[in-house]
């Protein structure tokens, strides 16, 4: 039967390179996420002046080879990426659902170029802060629409597989910065760190021009026909689309025989114009949370987004170099490096996890791992136990890995309907962003307060434990259902009747 498949078999049948192609373009955008989320975090003491050397730098002469700057304007400089990324999350819901995935994208991509060359130049803290607010822009649209665009060109029994290579691109990126950093972290060689975030951006904005538009998006906004031809090209020639365009529940026969000729002879990265005859209302954040149908979606995918940083995974992103010196003078860098490779590693393996035990247990197990390595790596620092505050670092990072990092980008998708994910979807990330711009701008202050040697992270396993405890009673389980009322049953029929 076909549920007892073999995945490997499954993904050979169901992925063609056209869809492979796609994955790794559209990707690139959660890459320059997670590269610029870290890429201050080994040069930090060389950025900031507090450690000089005398490399001969590879760049212009007349940029100075560092920016002095404290504790405190450092995490200015930190954390305004994240104001970035909460502007940029807010604004692409409405943009992908009114203009659509592929122009949103493109936006994207001029925001990483435009910000890393600002970065790259900067002589002073306004010019750096100003760089990097703008690749916050980018960074905060990509990860809003781009699990909405895998999760509708994906093959339906791999959702969950592949709406967690969100989460490996991240991973990915953090490492390619991190690796950077470890080798760059000389002279001003450190700018070639944020040079290489726009010659990335520059490239996705090539490949994309082999992107079509999201198949679900322009049925629902463009031409249903049109859409089926972009799916079949997605899916094979020899693929069986009906089931996915029956799910559709738009009529296809609406469309003039004459305009589909001509969308079915247009470029993959074209954008047919509006169809009048096609779905067009999209809902605001405000709209759909009022919405007593939508609003427990909201509260879910805001819980979920919240958690994924509240329990302290980018104290270790963006901190962890600075954090550990102290224990591991020597090899802080390197365990950094090992760290993020882990994560990329863990990711991966984990992927296929959340479509076999399900996405709410991968988010239970995940939050219970980690809240119990905050306690073992505070204990590590506070008592100078090298290879426990070492372990409970690897094993962090592994367990953050194993579900939350990569299945909160999924729930949107599943917790409700077409016309709703980009808001649900919007609104999480938000409050993602919100989340991790006080972890990046307060872990240092907050740490620092308590006296160092890693006792803030007693506080981030009290957020884990009260904030995996809500989960575990608001959040339902979605694997294997369609529909809002089959994933939330009752409670969404109880909303309906008051």
């Amino acid at each position: 039967m076909a549920h007892d498949e073999p995945l490997h078999k499954s993904l050979i049948r169901d992925t063609t390179a056209y869809f492979a192609y796609l994955l790794l373009v559209t990707t690139l955008g959660p890459f320059q996420f997670g590269f610029h989320l870290a890429e201050l975090n080994a040069p930090q003491d060389v950025v900031t002046c507090k450690k000089r050397t005398l490399q001969p730098s590879a760049l212009a002469t007349s940029l100075p080879h560092c920016i002095p700057m404290n504790t405190p304007q450092f995490s200015v400089v930190t954390s305004i990426f994240t104001l970035g990324g909460l502007i940029g999350a807010l604004s692409a819901g409405p943009s992908c659902n009114k203009y659509g995935r592929l122009l949103t994208m493109r936006a994207t991509t001029i925001s990483f170029i435009l910000g890393s060359a600002i970065e790259t130049f900067a002589i002073d803290i306004p010019m750096l802060c100003f760089g990097r607010l703008i690749s916050g822009l980018g960074c905060g649209a990509a990860i809003v629409v781009v699990p909405i665009y895998i999760a509708e060109t994906a093959p339906p029994k791999e959702k969950g597989l592949f709406g967690a290579f969100t989460q490996i691109s991240i991973c990915l990126g953090i490492l390619v910065t991190q690796l950077l950093g470890y080798f760059l972290s000389k002279g001003n060689l450190w700018r070639i760190i944020l040079a290489v975030a726009g010659v990335i951006g520059l490239l996705q904005l090539v490949g994309l021009t082999l992107v079509p538009e999201s198949p679900k998006w322009l049925a629902e906004h463009r031409s249903p026909q049109h859409a089926r031809h972009i799916l079949q090209k997605i899916r094979g020639h020899k693929a069986d689309v009906d089931a996915e365009v029956k799910a559709w529940n738009i009529d296809a026969t609406q469309d003039d025989i004459s305009e589909e000729e001509a969308l079915l002879t247009a470029p993959p990265g074209s954008h047919p114009a509006p169809n009048p005859k096609a779905a067009t209302q999209s809902m605001s954040i405000w709209d759909a949370f009022i919405h007593p149908e939508y609003r427990p979606a909201i509260i879910a995918v805001v819980a979920v987004m919240s958690t994924q940083q509240l329990t302290g995974i980018n104290s270790i992103v963006m901190y962890s170099v600075s954090l550990l010196t102290s224990l591991l003078p020597t090899t802080a860098s390197l365990l950094i490096v090992a760290v993020s490779a882990l994560n990329v590693v863990v990711t991966a393996i984990c992927a296929p996890l959340s479509d076999k035990i399900g996405r709410k247990t991968c988010i239970l197990l995940s939050i219970a791992g980690m809240g119990i390595c905050s306690v073992l790596l505070a204990l590590g620092l506070l008592f100078g136990i090298k290879i426990l505050a070492a372990v409970a670092t690897l094993v962090f990072v592994a367990s953050f890995a194993f579900g939350l990092g990569p299945v909160p980008f999924i729930l949107a998708n599943e917790l409700v309907g077409p016309e709703a994910v980009g808001a649900t979807q919007s609104a999480g990330l938000a409050a993602n962003w919100i989340a991790t711009l006080l972890v990046s701008q307060f872990f240092p202050i907050v740490d620092k307060a308590l006296g160092g040697q890693g006792k803030v992270y007693f506080i981030f396993a009290g957020f884990a434990a009260l904030l995996g405890s809500f989960i575990a009673y608001w959040v339902p389980e979605t694997k294997g259902k369609s529909g809002m009322e089959e994933v939330w049953g009752k409670r969404v029929a109880r909303e309906r009747i008051e």
